[in-house]
């Protein structure tokens, strides 16, 4: 589990494609503080597990449906990727929780300078926006951030300078892919309101109905 909230830019030293799969060197500093084997880290958004490590880089297999389901398999030597730590117990969660298990990719379509902020638009998968509400927390290349508004195809962020500085959202251009992870507290009552349990005694109360009436949809 993750927070969004990246903790440095690692670089792609090289990327060595299977059939099916395919292993990428990273070069990294402050998430192999504390790094061990068999630990996780989530590069732009997607959870890999560490299956070896040097004094600056460290190595990941990614398996066939991540290459499917992510832009991971679009980088080469020399692109630079999100990295973000697993949250611990005592970790700040200072953005909101990301599992690092990506929904879909998403294409950036617009990008406007609004002030200080880049406002940011992203086209989505219907898979990704069922879970997608204005206000709403969404994981963009595993970058935590609220969404402004939706339009038919997807949804906008702002980005404040800060964002743009320190992750790869400062070099992304119109036509881009992007990693897009939903809220995971829908899925999970999506789940719910689809399989309520059978017992009359613990019937649930949740409806679509019920959670309108009391603001949390729209």
């Amino acid at each position: 589990m993750f927070t969004g909230i990246v903790e440095e830019l690692g670089e792609v030293r090289a990327l060595n494609r299977g059939a099916r799969s395919a292993r990428i060197k990273i070069a990294a500093r402050t998430v192999l503080e504390g790094t061990r084997l068999g630990d996780s880290i989530a590069v732009n958004g997607t959870c890999l597990t560490v299956t070896e490590l040097g004094p600056d880089w460290f190595m990941a297999d990614v398996m066939a449906e991540t290459l499917d389901r992510t832009n991971l398999g679009e980088l080469g030597p020399g692109s630079r990727v999100n990295l973000e730590r697993a949250l611990t117990l005592n970790t700040r969660l200072g953005g909101h929780l990301v599992s690092g298990h990506v929904d879909g990719v998403g294409t950036i379509i617009a990008q406007e300078r609004v002030d200080i902020a880049l406002l940011t638009t992203i086209s989505a998968p219907a898979g990704v926006l069922r879970y997608t509400i204005e206000k709403g927390s969404i994981a963009v290349d595993g970058i935590s951030l609220t969404v402004v508004s939706l339009i038919d195809n997807g949804f906008q962020v702002s980005l404040i300078p800060e964002t743009v500085k320190r992750t790869t959202l400062g070099f992304k251009k119109v036509g881009d892919r992007v990693n897009l992870e939903g809220d995971i507290i829908g899925k999970y009552i999506e789940r719910l309101l689809k399989f309520p349990p059978t017992s009359e005694k613990r019937q649930s109360q949740l409806s679509m109905e019920f959670l309108a009436q009391h603001g949390f949809l729209e």
